[in-house]
């Protein structure tokens, strides 16, 4: 029990009278509670007992601790006993945000217990401060009115004490929290804080919602369609909105963006319920997005320092197609999360193994990762590029230090070296994976003793081997949105500030070739997704028939080179007597044209056309070039015509331009002639070889004739001369 040394009695008439001429001039310190309503009383009645004794266990592992000659309150090792409920998700963000918010008024707290004489008037044990500074926030943010508690709820002894210890020194309270806001020159507690932690507060208040489509229970479209039945409509841009829209994230086409002030009305929608829109960090979605880009359909992943296991499921969404499998390791979640594999199940993940070993133990040469081409690494850091701390805790699981480099605005210079030389050391274990061809870093850090100065040190002192490719810095393979992205990544460094919108975000790509020794055939390829199962009964036994053609090429070519020099010799005595009655032929043909009869024009210009012919002509209208060719020779036709051609010789081509006759058709006027003959004719050309045997070609007047057709002629002049009949 709390006893009091010096009990102070006050008349509940003056206490109601100095209490409320205090909170005319206080105002709250948090900048989101202090609304209230339109009767002047304080919306907030107050938390449930079980968020006050979580939040004091949580505020015991994160206070900031002083020296010994500064000390003004001690604090105990022990924690609280808390209930059962106190797992759920909605009371563990309560009890966050209260041991956050008691965090960054530690001292102004500590000093107002001081003056008004609870400490040390009264007996309290040391594990119940942390208890007692927890509930004076609270105390103080309800304008020290009293808390008002639902009948069903179940109390903790623990909790009333305090809490009525806290009602008897209410008007001392109130007075020395009036002293320290006048001592500062501020309106409220609020301003006292430093202004880089004032900014943070901002922009956690309208920093939007981002969640990704688990597209193995949903596919985009159905979440679209369920989103505007609730009365949500698709815009462009969610910012400084206030209707319920929803928009597409430019970076990640999975990922969509709403205003932050529909969190309680979006967790209370079915596809969140149900796993189907998954709240979490963009920088995250980011980075798995950096990864699917990196491999192939058969290539493994190996997750390091995730945080959160919604990052691994989304991991194993974006591959949920394909034959990976994602590897995780470096995190000590398996004593919280219990229901892990139920969890997995229900988001649908199917590919995801859990290695026990933390990272840095890993062989490089495990034959469990051989197949891993792809190593994403989320070390852990000083995070102070998060502007909403709560969430990104709850979601990622992070360690509650950040909420404490975080309330003072940053990181220690020792701490910061720590985290840095960690880094390296998980990158440069990274790159000692034979397999791997890519590294994936990513942090939440503003920090560049985190970001390039650790990924330019792993490069500048990795191992070089004689068979190993080095690594080097890639470009980023996410699309850049704007021309700001563009500067920042100009580096090939990937960096997103953090502003009103979005968290700060770093990410690296290093890349080395692959090993030639590693090239794949196809025929390997296939034999492996056969193997798997990919092929859907496709038999590979069978050889097709260019293969089977090729083979047999190949097999028969040293009979073909014994046969080479009689070829050879066949095919010069072949050209020989070709070129020699090419030349008969001609002379000949000169000499008979004198005796031949009158022929008709289009005979005359195509023998005109016949020079050096490669065999006789076959035309029977020409009986005597053709005797007088083969006279001597009656087997050289045979043979020219059976002789194969070469497959490199190159045959000599004449064009012949046919022209065909116009199309009549029986039109009644010659309107309807005009509008289905076309005023032009097209000639089809064609190309013979200089063997071919001569035919009948029209004259050259007549193809000049149709040549230049005239237009608009009446149909009695649409006739032309008709040489074929």
């Amino acid at each position: 029990m709390l006893n009091s040394a010096s009990e102070l009695e006050f008349s509940d008439e003056n206490n109601a009278r100095e209490i409320s001429q205090f909170a005319s001039v206080e105002v709250s310190g948090d900048a989101v509670s202090t609304v209230r309503s339109s009767t002047g009383v304080p919306e907030k009645t107050g938390y449930p007992d079980s968020v006050y004794v979580l939040a004091a266990n949580i505020f015991q592992g994160i206070r900031i601790e002083k020296s010994s000659d500064k000390i003004l309150i001690k604090y105990g090792n022990e924690p609280l006993p808390s209930l059962p409920e106190s797992e759920d998700e909605t009371l563990q963000r309560l009890a966050y945000e209260l041991a956050f918010s008691t965090l960054k008024y530690q001292d102004i707290l500590e000093t107002m217990l001081i003056d008004s004489y609870i400490f040390p008037s009264t007996k309290i044990p040391d594990h119940l401060s942390s208890l007692i500074i927890v509930m004076l926030y609270d105390f103080q943010d309800r304008k020290f009115q009293t808390r008002v508690l639902p009948d069903n709820e179940e109390s903790i002894l623990e909790v009333q004490e305090v809490e009525n210890l806290l009602n008897s020194f209410k008007t001392k309270l109130a007075a020395a929290l009036a002293r320290c806001r006048i001592k500062h020159d501020a309106l409220s507690i609020y301003h006292i804080l430093p202004e880089i932690v004032r900014k943070q507060e901002l922009r956690a208040s309208t920093l939007p919602l981002y969640a990704w489509i688990n597209t193995c229970k949903i596919s985009p479209e159905e979440v679209f369609i369920n989103l505007k039945k609730k009365g949500y409509n698709e815009v462009k841009s969610v910012w400084h909105i206030d209707d319920k829209v929803f928009a597409v994230d430019q970076h990640c086409y999975d990922v969509l963006i709403f205003p932050s002030h529909l969190k309680k009305d979006l967790i209370n929608i079915d596809i969140f319920k149900d796993h189907k829109l998954i709240f979490q960090d963009k920088s995250r979605s980011l980075a798995v997005h950096s990864v699917k880009s990196l491999i192939n359909l058969d290539d493994d992943v190996l997750m390091v320092n995730t945080g959160s296991w919604y990052t691994v499921a989304h991991m194993s969404v974006l591959t949920s197609n394909n034959t990976s499998k994602i590897f995780v390791c470096g995190i000590n979640s398996q004593d919280k999360n219990p229901d892990l594999n139920n969890l997995f199940t229900k988001m649908g993940c199917k590919n995801i193994e859990i290695l026990p070993e933390t990272f840095t133990d890993i062989d490089p040469k495990d034959q469990r990762l051989q197949k891993v081409k792809v190593i994403l690494l989320l070390p852990r850091c000083s995070d102070l590029g998060v502007s909403n701390p709560i969430e990104f805790i709850l979601n990622e699981h992070e360690d509650t230090d950040l909420l404490k480099d975080l309330s003072q605005g940053g990181t220690s210079e020792d701490k910061l070296q720590v985290l840095a030389q960690q880094q390296y050391e998980q990158l440069a274990h990274a790159m000692k994976f034979v397999k791997a061809q890519a590294v994936v870093y990513c942090t939440c850090s503003v920090y560049p003793e985190e970001n390039e100065a650790v990924v330019k040190k792993a490069l500048e002192f990795q191992n070089q081997g004689a068979k190993i490719q080095p690594y080097r810095l890639s470009p980023p393979v996410l699309p850049l949105c704007s021309l700001k992205e563009i500067h920042l990544s100009k580096d090939k460094f990937f960096r997103m500030e953090q502003s009103e919108t979005t968290n700060g975000c770093f990410l690296s790509i290093l890349t080395r070739e692959r090993d030639p020794s590693e090239t794949v055939s196809v025929k390997d390829v296939l034999a492996r997704a056969a193997a798997k199962g990919l092929l859907d009964g496709i038999e590979l036994g069978k050889s097709s028939k260019r293969e089977k053609k090729r083979r047999k090429s190949k097999t028969s070519l040293p009979k073909a080179s014994i046969n080479d020099n009689n070829g050879i010799q066949e095919k010069i005595a072949e050209f020989l007597n070709r070129e020699a009655k090419a030349s008969t032929s001609t002379s000949e043909a000169l000499m008979t044209k004198t005796l031949l009869p009158q022929k008709p024009a289009a005979q005359v210009g195509a023998s005109s056309q016949i020079r050096k012919p490669s065999k006789p002509p076959t035309n029977p209208l020409a009986p005597t070039l053709t005797k007088n060719a083969c006279h001597g020779r009656p087997c050289e036709r045979h043979t020219n015509f059976t002789r194969p051609r070469p497959e490199d010789k190159m045959v000599a081509l004449k064009p012949i331009e046919i022209v065909l006759p116009p199309v009549m058709l029986p039109f009644p006027s010659p309107q309807g002639i005009r509008s289905q003959v076309p005023t032009q004719h097209f000639y089809y050309r064609w190309v013979r070889p200089k063997t071919g045997v001569p035919g009948y070609l029209p004259t050259p007047s007549v193809f000049r004739k149709v040549e230049k057709p005239k237009e608009n002629l009446p149909s009695s002049q649409l006739r032309r001369p008709r040489p074929w009949l």
